[in-house]
C-alpha cells in the first residue's frame, strides 16, 4: 500500500512540474520581437468593455509582444500619438483619425470594428424622449425641459459626437441642467445615474455596465449614432524610435481573421458588443442590438 501510494504522489509531483515547466518552454520558444513593449493609446469604451482583456492576450501568446494599454479618450490618445508618445491608436473619431493621417501622424487608417451610440436616461424620462428614433430632436426636448445631460466633457471620440449632434440640433448646451465631467464613460455613467440624468454612451461600455446602473436606453438606432473605431500607426518617420514592427503586428492581427472572430465572440450577457469590420467598411447605420 505504501508503494503504491508512493508511486501516486510521484505522479502527482511529476504532472504538477510538467504544467510548471511546459508554459516557460511553450515561452522560451517563441521567437521574441527585437522590441517587445508596444504602446497603445486607446479609447475607454475598448477598456471600461473588457474587449482588451480578452483578446490581447491571445495576441501577446502568439506575438511575443507585451501590450501596455493607456485608456484615454480619443482626442487625448490622438495628441500622444501626434507626440511620439505611443506606438499605435484605436480610437472612434472618423474624421479626427482622417486628419491625423492627412497632417503625416500616422501613414494609413484601419477598419477594425464598429458598434453605436445610445441616450440613456432615467426611469422616469423627464424630458419624455423613451423610444423617439431621431436623436436631434430628442436632444432639443432635452434642452426645452432642462433635464440634467451628463457630458463627458473630455474631447473624447464620445464627446466629439455629443457635441457634433448638438450643434446639429442648433442647440448650445450651457447651463445648470448640462453637466460636463471631464471622465471617462464607465465614470459618466455612474455619475449620470447618481444624478437621474441623461448621458450618451457607447453601447460597449452601456453593455458592460447596465448591471449597475439605474438608468435606461431610451434611444436607440438612429444612423447618426453609428460608431466606428480605426486603428493607426504613429509615424516612424517622425518618430524613428516608435515601434513600427509591433504597431504593425498589432494591426495585422486585428484585422486576420482570428482577431476579427474574437472581436465578434465577445459578449456580455449573449449580447456582443463590437462588430468586427476590418475587410469593408460597415454600412452607414447604426449596430443594431445584438
Amino acid at each position: 500500500m505504501n508503494k503504491r501510494m508512493n508511486w501516486k504522489n510521484l505522479l502527482a509531483v511529476l504532472v504538477l512540474a510538467l504544467a510548471a515547466v511546459l508554459p516557460l518552454y511553450a515561452a522560451a520558444a517563441l521567437p521574441q520581437p527585437d522590441t517587445p513593449i508596444l504602446r497603445l493609446a486607446t479609447t475607454t469604451s475598448t477598456d471600461n468593455s473588457g474587449l482588451l482583456k480578452v483578446i490581447l492576450p491571445v495576441f501577446e501568446a502568439a506575438t511575443g509582444y507585451r501590450v501596455h494599454v493607456i485608456a484615454v479618450g480619443t482626442g487625448k490618445a490622438l495628441k500622444m500619438g501626434e507626440s511620439g508618445d505611443v506606438d499605435v491608436i484605436l480610437v472612434h473619431a472618423r474624421s479626427a483619425e482622417e486628419a491625423f493621417v492627412a497632417a503625416g501622424h500616422g501613414p494609413e487608417r484601419h477598419a477594425v470594428m464598429y458598434n453605436d451610440f445610445i441616450l440613456v436616461g432615467p426611469e422616469d424620462d423627464p424630458a419624455g424622449i423613451r423610444g423617439m428614433a431621431d436623436t436631434e430632436l430628442a436632444l432639443k426636448k432635452i434642452a426645452q425641459a432642462q433635464a440634467v445631460f451628463v457630458s463627458r466633457g473630455d474631447d473624447s471620440g464620445t464627446h466629439k459626437k455629443e457635441r457634433q449632434l448638438w450643434a446639429s440640433a442648433a442647440i448650445q448646451p450651457e447651463g445648470s441642467w448640462y453637466r460636463e465631467v471631464g471622465q471617462g464613460m464607465g465614470k459618466a455613467l455612474q455619475i449620470a445615474g447618481q444624478l437621474d440624468a441623461y448621458t450618451m454612451t457607447d453601447r460597449g461600455t452601456w453593455l458592460a455596465y447596465r448591471d449597475k446602473s439605474r438608468l435606461q436606453v431610451v434611444l436607440e438606432g438612429d444612423p447618426p449614432l453609428f460608431n466606428p473605431y480605426g486603428i493607426i500607426a504613429v509615424s516612424a518617420t517622425k518618430y524613428p524610435d516608435v515601434n513600427r514592427q509591433g504597431a504593425q503586428t498589432l494591426i495585422d492581427w486585428l484585422t486576420s481573421a482570428q482577431g476579427q472572430q474574437l472581436i465578434g465572440d465577445f459578449k456580455i450577457s449573449g449580447q456582443q458588443l463590437f462588430v468586427p469590420n476590418a475587410n469593408a467598411e460597415a454600412p452607414a447605420k447604426t449596430a443594431a442590438a445584438q
